[in-house]
């Protein structure tokens, strides 16, 4: 009867083992894209929403996150798509992290500030890099998974100012645009100097911009309401803005409230019928 009840509690032991076996939780896929533009490898954190299959025949809009690694923003925006789809607040979406590799290099255009020069050696290189977003990565997309034309980018702080840089030189390179707690201060705010497509009567394709800022810097602040008021007042036929003040979020916790208030924006909930 001993070797009998040793032989159950050795079984027992063996089945809550294999029970309780360990296997990685997948979120995303990994892949890695080699730019000409950049000269380097650049790696890529992409979701596929629930249900995605490569034989059926639907097509999904796409999310583009800059500082999208895992160890950024990725994994939070993510969350909110899949969150917000799961109560039918937001599309099945594909979200594409763009991991970095030197975001001061990426996201600035070159600067006239003498000091910034040698505080910040390696900036300046916003072209290449949207450049890269053109040519190499949203090719590399369309050609890999199944996607609608709607395309949304979406940027905070430095990553906003080279969202704003895209949206003032390259519109029509994305539909969406979520532009958050922009460094518009930049080469002394010269991005405003510019006479942005966007803004005049004759820019058609239907673009809708959201912009936010919370309690930060007083000059953040102010760029971003000089940002929403241009978009407010454009004479293009085609463009949708939005600005949002979060007075209870600083620059380090805005972004997850922002990015979910202009995801409802972007796609209102219908009305009931009454």
């Amino acid at each position: 009867m001993k070797n009998i009840l040793s032989l159950l509690a050795a079984l027992l032991v063996g089945a809550g083992m294999a029970w309780a076996q360990e296997v990685p939780f997948v979120l995303g896929i990994h892949a890695e894209l080699e730019s000409v533009h950049l000269s380097e490898v650049r790696t890529l954190n992409i979701y596929l929403p629930e249900g995605y299959r490569e034989e059926d025949s639907l097509h999904y809009p796409v999310v583009y996150l800059l500082d999208g690694s895992a160890q950024e923003d990725f994994i939070h925006i993510v969350g909110l798509a899949q969150f917000m789809n799961m109560y039918e607040l937001f599309p099945k979406s594909i979200v594409v992290g763009i991991a970095n590799v030197d975001r001061k290099r990426d996201f600035t255009y070159p600067t006239t500030i003498e000091q910034d020069k040698i505080d910040y050696p390696t900036t300046g290189g916003s072209e290449k890099f949207m450049a890269f977003l053109e040519h190499e990565l949203q090719p590399y997309i369309q050609a890999h998974y199944k996607v609608s034309p709607s395309r949304t980018l979406i940027g905070q702080s430095l990553g906003a100012l080279l969202a704003t840089e895209v949206l003032f030189k390259n519109p029509t390179l994305f539909d969406q645009y979520i532009i958050i707690s922009p460094s518009l201060w930049w080469d002394k705010q010269s991005l405003f100097l510019l006479k942005p497509a966007v803004l005049e009567a004759g820019f058609r394709q239907p673009t809708k911009v959201f912009v936010g800022v919370g309690k930060e810097h007083p000059v953040m602040r102010k760029d971003a309401r000089r940002l929403g008021r241009l978009l407010q007042q454009a004479r293009s036929e085609g463009l949708q803005s939005e600005f949002r003040y979060f007075p209870d979020e600083d620059h380090a916790t805005i972004l997850h409230q922002a990015v979910y208030e202009a995801f409802q924006w972007l796609y209102p909930k219908p009305q009931a019928a009454k």
